[in-house]
């Protein structure tokens, strides 16, 4: 029963990751304008006369009922996940006997989750500051991490494999697994800052950006991170050269997830060793290139980017589980 709680709960992280993009995506971020709650209420429907008035004030505002919905349905999901992160801290501690695990990761996950409610918080009290929006995803996608990690441990069930499953040419990789992990967690953070900072069309055409392969850039405020929502940190508007520099570092981050993921996944199935984790890596390293290129030639469609941010997800995961195969030995 254990295995499979925390099998559901990291299946309920990418659902949850997901739909954040989506909230995050289709404008959705502030349909709630309060926090935990819809104007103090429990659901939309409960509050449907508080939205209606503000939605007859501003109706092109960030306020209507089913803006409302999808942020808190998302909310809902979100506190589900930390119930049940939180059962298997208590499980795993009381257990730690009979599993002959540490609670460690566990209790791990209950601190990094309810920062993650905070950050939910102020992402909604600090009216979308593109800081804590990044913050947020990033702390949605170690939940992710380290709760696929639990899950690999499970499914490994404390069995550990002969050290000769891995060859010792492979061992040799860990180190480059692990940077690949980290540059893959970077290219996340800097895919949530274009996002965060609505600069996914900041760059027409593909490979070039506005006609350029080096366009006109202000890289200085564009990483400023204490500011508000399409502002520097002066107080004046983020101008398009600015905008611009982030989208553009991004898509040159991309290009060296490309390269360094590709040659490790490529010595790995050439090796023999894990190759089907490789093989999987790969897959999801070539899509998420290819829904990122339809994102700028298509004009960022909801499906697209929402699609964009789900494989990003599952490339993490994917990242986590070649590691945790590398060190099997060591788990």
């Amino acid at each position: 029963m254990y295995k499979n709680l925390v099998l559901l709960t990291a299946l309920l992280a990418l659902c949850v990751v997901v739909l954040g993009a989506y909230v995050r995506l289709s404008d959705a971020g502030l349909g709630c304008p309060d926090w935990p709650g819809c104007y103090g209420r429990i659901s939309p429907h409960h509050a449907a006369e508080e939205i209606a008035r503000a939605a007859a004030v501003r109706p092109d505002g960030p306020v209507s009922t089913h803006k409302a919905w999808k942020e808190m349905t998302h909310r809902y999901f979100a506190g589900t996940l930390g119930l049940l992160i939180a059962t298997i801290a208590v499980w795993a501690w009381r257990k730690r006997g009979i599993t002959g695990q540490s609670p460690v990761l566990p209790a791990a996950l209950v601190g990094l989750v309810g920062f993650q409610a905070l950050l939910g918080m102020w992402t909604v009290t600090e009216r979308l500051k593109p800081f804590i929006v990044s913050a947020h995803l990033l702390g949605g996608m170690m939940t992710l991490a380290l709760l696929v990690w639990l899950a690999l441990r499970q499914l490994d069930d404390g069995h550990r494999m002969d050290r000769m499953s891995v060859p010792a040419q492979a061992r040799n990789l860990r180190i480059w697994a692990w940077l690949g992990l980290a540059l893959v967690y970077c290219q996340i953070a800097l895919g949530g800052w274009v996002s965060s900072n609505y600069a996914a069309l900041a760059c027409a055409g593909f490979p070039q950006c506005n006609g350029a392969w080096w366009p006109e850039m202000d890289i200085s405020h564009a990483f400023h991170l204490v500011r508000e929502l399409g502002m520097t940190a002066d107080g004046a508007y983020l101008s398009g050269a600015g905008l611009t520099a982030i989208h553009w570092v991004h898509r040159l981050g991309a290009y060296v997830v490309l390269l360094y993921i590709a040659w490790l996944a490529l010595w790995l199935i050439r090796s023999g060793t894990l190759r089907g984790t490789a093989a999987l890596v790969l897959g999801l390293l070539l899509t998420q290139l290819t829904l990122g290129v339809f994102n700028v030639l298509l004009s960022l469609p909801l499906p697209v980017a929402v699609a964009h941010n789900g494989v990003a997800a599952l490339l993490l995961a994917a990242m986590v589980a070649l590691n945790f195969r590398l060190n099997m030995d060591r788990n």
